[in-house]
């Protein structure tokens, strides 16, 4: 079923009944959280509804859902420090933010999931599909690069041999970037 049918229709009504059973009444049927998981994988849109309120609580069965797959060996997607940002965004004035944001990074994400499982596709075929990873790589230190140089007047590439960078030259200029962050804190 193509995307445009699937929200040109109208979604597909679960049930929650008091005993936790979860009812399909497309299909007459009654369900799991792992069948609900898979109608989302496979793009089926769905509300549930508390059998007896008819309070929607479509989040927090999607939430459970994503409960159960964390708690599933080897299927952990959101890293702890990740729960913990979140958690603390409850109740700040921007945790309404933060609902919109998320939403846009999973849209962008989901927008370049085929090309990256391109690239894995043909890495699984004995191809190179690290190339375009490498580019990305490249750009990114040499933005990083520039920044650190306008941030940085200390900031060198190379050692003063004209060489890699030594330890203890290394040492020294992390002592200078401290010191001008301590400087700059110690005016405010």
């Amino acid at each position: 079923m193509s995307e445009s049918q699937t929200t040109a229709q109208a979604p597909i009504t679960i049930k929650k009944y008091a005993n936790r059973r979860l009812y399909n009444t497309a299909t007459s049927s009654y369900v799991t959280l792992d069948h609900l998981s898979q109608m989302v994988k496979d793009g089926e849109d769905f509300v549930v509804y508390d059998a007896k309120s008819g309070e929607d609580i479509t989040r927090s069965v999607l939430t459970q859902i994503i409960v159960e797959e964390e708690g599933k060996e080897g299927q952990n997607l959101l890293p702890i420090s990740f729960l913990r940002q979140l958690i603390g965004f409850y109740g700040d004035s921007l945790g309404g933010l933060v609902p919109r944001y998320l939403d846009y990074s999973m849209q962008a994400f989901s927008r370049n999931e085929q090309q990256m499982r391109d690239y894995m596709r043909n890495a699984l075929e004995g191809m190179f599909p690290f190339n375009p990873f490498e580019d990305m790589t490249k750009k990114n230190m040499s933005f990083m690069e520039s920044a650190m140089k306008m941030f940085t007047p200390f900031y060198q590439t190379h050692g003063a041999d004209g060489g890699e960078p030594k330890v203890d030259e290394l040492q020294a200029r992390v002592d200078a970037l401290q010191a001008q962050i301590d400087s700059l804190t110690k005016k405010k």
